[in-house]
């Protein structure tokens, strides 16, 4: 199961250089082997209304959250506290603490652009490395 990250839907909602990829990615996917965070939801919200895409996100939200089976996950007060300690030790910004700490309470394979998670005992994956692979 995957953990997909914030960068990886704005990729394919904004229509950036890898859409292409994200896209093959999540059609190869069945939806329930997907999991977001609410974090990565509400940055998601913020970002594409703060351009202006209202549209976008409300499309988004009916897609993934309404029509699918795609997993939403919210750390609960142990883990924020975590996540303050894994940013610290791997010197991550609290919105990458936050996605570490969900992939690894739900044992969950991290699909991330963002290669701060390199630093870290999370291997994370791009969906090209996904798609090469044959794991998927």
């Amino acid at each position: 199961m995957y953990l997909v990250d914030t960068n990886i839907w704005l990729e394919l909602l904004l229509e950036q250089q890898r859409a292409g990829d994200v896209r093959r990615f999540l059609e190869s996917v069945d939806a329930d082997q997907l999991s977001m965070t609410e974090f990565a939801l509400n940055s998601i919200g913020l970002i594409t209304t703060r351009l202006r895409k209202q549209d976008v996100f409300e499309a988004f939200v009916s897609d993934i959250l309404e029509n699918s089976a795609v997993r939403r996950i919210c750390l609960s007060a142990f883990d924020l506290r975590r996540a303050l300690s894994i940013m610290n030790r791997y010197h991550l910004d609290f919105d990458d603490a936050y996605q570490y700490v969900a992939a690894e309470r739900n044992g969950l394979m991290l699909v991330s652009f963002d290669a701060d998670f390199d630093k870290t005992d999370i291997k994370r994956k791009v969906p090209a490395d996904l798609l090469d692979s044959g794991l998927i």
